[in-house]
């Protein structure tokens, strides 16, 4: 587990991160204090992963084109 705080993490670092603890969970030969030290940075690196997803869906934006087809700008993409 890293020492970094998960608010200063990327979206790739977080998730390699969250992988490594649902691994180490998974096993079933971490004591309990860890498995919950584990969970909690679980959650809170799942919690930064969604975050992350939702910025980035708001920066996502479609091509606009005009009647001919042409491009003409862009428009954020709906979420729905």
């Amino acid at each position: 587990m890293s020492d970094k705080p998960v608010s200063e993490m990327s979206f790739e670092e977080a998730m390699r991160e969250l992988e490594s603890v649902v691994s180490k969970l998974e096993t079933g030969n971490v004591p309990l204090e860890d498995s919950i030290k584990f969970y909690e940075r679980g959650a809170a690196l799942k919690d930064h992963c969604q975050k992350k997803l939702a910025e980035a869906e708001e920066k996502v934006a479609a091509i606009t084109l005009d009647k001919d087809g042409k491009p003409t700008g862009t428009a954020p993409v709906d979420p729905q």
